[in-house]
């Protein structure tokens, strides 16, 4: 964090000298206009200060303005059509002549390869560029993360925008790469009060009612709280995953949190539970690290309880009603077993589930997590597919494991337990890749025989 805020310093100065050497901005200028500006600045100062400039107007605009600069953006920094076709003609020429001579090999073909290269190069759309310029920006890095969460806002009335969201999402998976993310231990001591603020704030699952809620999770010693951070965001999580050790697979989440429970001695537990993983940037979404998150932790763990014999999660299904109420909505239940539409029909009438067979609410969530698809083959639950993905087995399902009303409105309190077998997780992972696989357990398997 010290290199960083170094760094940050630096960049705000070389801002500030640039500002005084700018010459004053005609008021005429739109946004767009000062963008075009950046791009064609070649001074480190003054392009680092205009950058900062555009930032701090941009983030002023109203809702239907920042869709304006979507739009203008997209349609005036799109590829340079005649830088394009000139480097297409070029690498044309040599291959229409070697139709007609005997073609040295080497020769020819790192000459070829220099000619793809330009292309490619010419074909990058302009945006691209604009978006790396208003990356050096002091801290412009969180604001282009801020302003392609503005984006994704805008693209759900415009799928046109998916063209600069393409560009957006180009950089940020090579920005924000696993090599450039540092894995931190989040605990009450030695975490910065910020950090721990953002944590309250940005728990997605099991949420955090105020400070004493939040140490019961990283002070306690038999629970441990990780998350990934990026040089230039280094107050921000990106991700973060809670742990609790305990001495089982859990089949609820009340016990894990809560107030009064006994303690733990982590050397006596058996098992990591990741009992909640929550995505902190809007402006991310769509950007892979997760997988990451939970193998590393998982290493982490392993050598600081070498007791560790079992590393589970708990894990809500999100989407598991909504899926029910579509399939009744599409009158589609004739792809679903008939012992199961009667169960179908009071879940989709009950507000908690009450009075109905927990035994068949297990029986349907198992045909929803083994059977429900997307269009493309793979699991309809978001969740499921993130831990299959990781190379996780479907372990356990768990019919009254959160009374919430979050978890009640999303599946009725069903939870799930996912298992990371450290000798199989590779081998899931390939069988999930290739084949959209669900490793499942027997147990989970049997219910929808």
């Amino acid at each position: 964090m010290r290199t960083a805020n170094i760094l940050s310093d630096l960049l705000s100065r070389v801002s500030d000298i640039g500002r005084s050497l700018m010459p004053v901005a005609d008021k005429q200028e739109t946004l767009i206009d000062r963008c075009e500006t950046l791009l064609s600045r070649r001074g480190e100062a003054t392009s680092l200060a205009l950058a900062r400039e555009i930032l701090d107007r941009y983030s002023e605009l109203t809702d239907a303005h920042k869709y304006n600069f979507f739009t203008d953006m997209m349609s005036q920094f799109g590829v340079d059509e005649a830088n394009l076709s000139a480097a297409i003609e070029a690498w044309e020429v040599p291959q229409k002549s070697l139709a007609t001579k005997t073609p040295v090999k080497g020769e020819t073909q790192t000459q070829s390869q220099k000619l793809v290269r330009d292309i490619h190069l010419a074909s990058e759309p302009r945006s691209q560029e604009l978006i790396r310029r208003l990356n050096r920006a002091p801290a412009g890095t969180l604001d282009l993360v801020s302003m392609r969460a503005d984006l994704l806002v805008a693209m759900v009335n415009a799928p046109k925008l998916k063209q600069i969201d393409n560009d957006f999402r180009h950089l940020f998976s090579s920005w924000f790469n696993r090599g450039f993310l540092e894995l931190r231990l989040i605990n009450w001591d030695n975490t910065p009060a910020v950090i721990l603020e953002k944590i309250i704030s940005y728990e997605a699952i099991h949420e955090i009612n105020g400070w004493d809620e939040l140490r019961l999770r990283v002070a306690a010693e038999d629970r441990r709280l990780y998350g990934f951070f990026h040089p230039a965001l280094s107050a921000e999580p990106l991700i973060f995953v809670e742990v609790a050790m305990t001495a089982s697979i859990p089949t609820a989440i009340a016990p894990i949190l809560a107030k009064q429970r006994q303690h733990l001695n982590p050397a006596e537990a058996t098992t990591a539970v990741f009992y909640s993983i929550s995505n902190c940037q809007k402006g991310l979404q769509g950007i892979s690290f997760g997988n990451f998150l939970i193998k590393q932790v998982v290493e982490e763990l392993r050598h600081e309880f070498t007791n560790l014999s079992q590393f589970v999660t708990l894990s809500p299904l999100p989407e598991m009603r909504h899926w029910v109420r579509q399939q009744v909505a599409q009158n589609k239940l004739s792809n679903i077993p008939q012992t199961l539409h009667q169960t179908i029909h009071l879940l989709n009438d009950s507000k908690d589930a009450s009075g109905v067979d927990h035994a068949q609410i297990e029986k349907l969530t198992a045909w929803y997590l083994l059977k429900a698809k997307k269009s493309n083959g793979s699991p309809f639950d978001y969740v499921s597919r993130f831990h299959l993905g990781n190379g996780a087995c479907l372990q356990q399902i768990n019919s009254e494991a959160d009374a919430s009303g979050t978890r009640l409105k999303s599946s009725w309190g069903v939870m799930v337990n996912y298992l990371y077998d450290l000798n199989s997780i590779e081998h899931n992972h390939e069988a999930f890749a290739n084949h959209q696989t669900v490793v499942c357990a027997e147990s989970v398997r049997r219910l929808v025989k």
